[in-house]
């Protein structure tokens, strides 16, 4: 189908000028010709100069291989150690001599109008749009930015909501001092041993907590912070590394964080930031059906799926949550090729037959066929379904394509999965090969906010029937939440065995600063405005300082049934782009990032409603 994409702003082709000290071809060409015969000097001097070698692991050559050698190994040293390097050092240099000699050849064949062009666009790569660092920048269109309404919000004017809302901001303000304090770059903290944490999700590639939390600065007006931070992200935000990466992780994070600063504060470093990196990610949809490998090699451009995943499939809620920050990337760099990749995995899974209208957790991208027939609407399979309905509400209710696909996948979802226990709690099952798995995910929790933020658009009148399945989910997610001793939700709870709402297994038992109860609940406020949705939400931040607050942060626990905790000294970043986003939206005024412009990605990231009033970019994205 088109990509009808319109966003509040215009975006017109990038403009160069003429810079009035342009270099004359004589000037040029007499450059040149200095810059060969330095090389040549330099190459002959490592022949004929007594004891060379030395000069190789000098000063001389600090500014080129020697670094490279010292980001890796730590030392400079290094690079005298083996005749092996040496000869690597020199025919670099051969190879550089002969490039400028042949750089000198063809600039005495091109005409002045030519060598002009060249210089002109040399300096725009150099510095484009006045900033500083930011690969591929020159290629970025100019966009005529306009903030979407509700960045910000205002003071509430019951006093005691005001107060909440404050406290909540309080919390964000301890985790951000203590990561700023503790762990500053790292992509996590452990607030107990007050230092940096990272996980395999990033491979080498630093700044998650920096990256996930600036949007939630920006809405809490936290401006130091955010300016701090965007500092940070200029300078040292790096993506040119030898680093094996999730694509969904960094996609939602990074990408989707970097998208979320842009639109709130219109700082072009974040835009042109997010287009380098959804570049490098591109790679990743190089398999024979378009699905994307779960994990990506940034530098070789080589991908893989988990070893774990079913025969080596790709995970349905990891190639399924890509299609609200891809279509933005395309929006915001003219580049058609976003909307293109995440538009072709509608076209594969429309291909496919679906198991009583299910949608599988696990898809070869090779053979295109459905893995294990395990459904979830949790763990695997949970933002798959959310950005369906959100692809139709961002693109301004015009994408009937994702509207349909959401509502079928309802559907099938409430026939097959959703039941309710003898004690009168609704929750939504697993389905493994045609048989429940009475058991239902934290993660499963986001979807009584989804069904309710979908239920106004429902077809044959069934908007009053979702939005009481949408109250019926929350309220047994809370019950999850108030049947432990800490009221705080484990990780997954069940129904068999004569239990309700309840972790049987030590394994699911843990707490990690997850979102997805909290989430629902500012969702059902929004669309209700009934009290016990705040009232739900306060309990949750009296438990998250009871039990989870530290000396250095905030940590997830390992046992929310016990009566003291056990802390696994991890602050999450997602701690700060969602739990503490979706408390502090809980406790502020609708018009607060309303719903009628702005779409949340599934990390709480949020993304403006592409209009559809303004056709210059959807030409483009054709």
């Amino acid at each position: 189908m088109p990509v009808a994409s319109l966003l509040p702003f215009t975006v017109t082709p990038n403009r160069k000028s003429v810079s009035p000290t342009s270099f004359r071809l004589t000037e040029k060409f007499i450059l040149l010709l200095v810059f060969s015969a330095f090389i040549t000097l330099c190459f002959g001097a490592i022949f004929f100069l007594p004891d060379s070698t030395k000069l190789l692991s000098g000063v001389f050559f600090r500014s080129s291989s020697s670094v490279e050698s010292e980001t890796r190994t730590g030392t400079v040293s290094d690079m005298s150690t083996g005749t092996g390097k040496d000869e690597k050092i020199l025919a670099k240099i051969r190879k550089d001599h002969e490039k400028a000699l042949i750089e000198a050849k063809d600039t005495l064949q091109k005409g002045p109008s030519e060598i002009k062009q060249d210089i002109n666009s040399d300096k725009e790569k150099l510095a484009p749009n006045g900033q500083g660092k930011g690969a591929k920048a020159d290629s970025l269109p100019f966009v005529q930015y306009e903030r979407p309404p509700g960045a910000t919000g205002h003071e509430p004017a019951d006093p005691d909501i005001k107060a909440k809302r404050a406290k909540i901001k309080e919390m964000m303000q301890f985790s951000w001092d203590n990561y700023k304090r503790y762990a500053w770059g790292s992509n996590e903290l452990r607030p107990v041993s007050k230092q940096g944490h990272s996980s395999n999700l990033f491979g080498s590639l630093k700044g998650a907590t920096i990256v996930d939390a600036l949007d939630t600065l920006y809405i809490m007006e936290m401006y130091d912070e955010f300016e701090a931070a965007t500092e940070w992200v200029d300078k040292n935000l790096d993506f040119n590394m030898n680093a094996e990466i999730s694509v969904f992780e960094v996609n939602i994070r990074f990408v989707g964080g970097l998208l979320s600063a842009y639109y709130l504060s219109g700082k072009e470093v974040f835009r042109r930031k997010a287009v380098e990196l959804g570049e490098k990610l591109l790679p990743a949809f190089k398999t024979p059906t378009g699905i994307p490998w779960a994990l990506l090699n940034l530098k070789s451009g080589i991908g893989r799926n988990w070893p774990w995943a079913s025969g080596g499939s790709s995970i349905l809620a990891e190639y399924g949550t890509l299609h609200l920050e891809f279509m933005h990337l395309s929006a915001l760099s003219g580049r058609p090729v976003f909307a293109e990749k995440v538009m072709n995995i509608r076209k594969v899974l429309n291909r496919l037959d679906k198991p009583q209208g299910l949608y599988p957790n696990y898809l070869n991208p090779n053979s295109g066929q459905w893995g294990q027939h395990h459904v979830s609407v949790g763990g695997l399979g949970d933002s798959f379904y959310e950005y369906l309905l959100k692809a139709w509400l961002m693109s301004d209710k015009t994408d009937e394509e994702g509207k349909k696909l959401y509502y079928d996948a309802l559907q099938a979802v409430e026939k097959n999965l959703i039941r309710k226990s003898s004690g009168g709690l609704t929750y939504i099952a697993e389905w493994k090969g045609g048989l429940l798995e009475h058991k239902m995910g934290h993660l499963t929790c986001f979807a009584g906010g989804m069904i309710a933020l979908g239920a106004d658009g429902a077809p044959d009148d069934k908007t009053g029937h979702q939005m009481e399945l949408a109250a019926e989910i929350a309220r047994t997610c809370h019950e999850s939440y108030t049947r432990t001793s800490m009221k705080l939700g484990p990780e997954a709870f069940r129904f068999d065995g004569g239990v309700e709402a309840i972790a049987t297994r030590q394994n699911e038992k843990y707490f990690i600063l997850r979102p997805e109860v909290i989430e629902t609940y500012m969702y059902m406020w929004r669309f209700t405005h009934d009290p016990k949705y705040r009232q739900w939400g306060w309990e949750a931040v009296e438990a998250l300082e009871k039990y989870c607050r530290v000396e250095g942060g905030y940590s997830g626990v390992r046992d929310v049934y016990a009566n003291t905790p056990n802390h696994d000294d991890v602050q999450q970043s997602f701690y700060l782009a969602e739990t503490l986003k979706y408390l502090y939206l809980l406790f502020s005024d609708d018009d607060h990032l309303s719903f009628e412009h702005w779409v949340f990605n599934t990390e709480a990231h949020p993304l403006p409603v592409i209009k559809k009033q303004t056709p210059e970019i959807a030409n483009q994205l054709k």
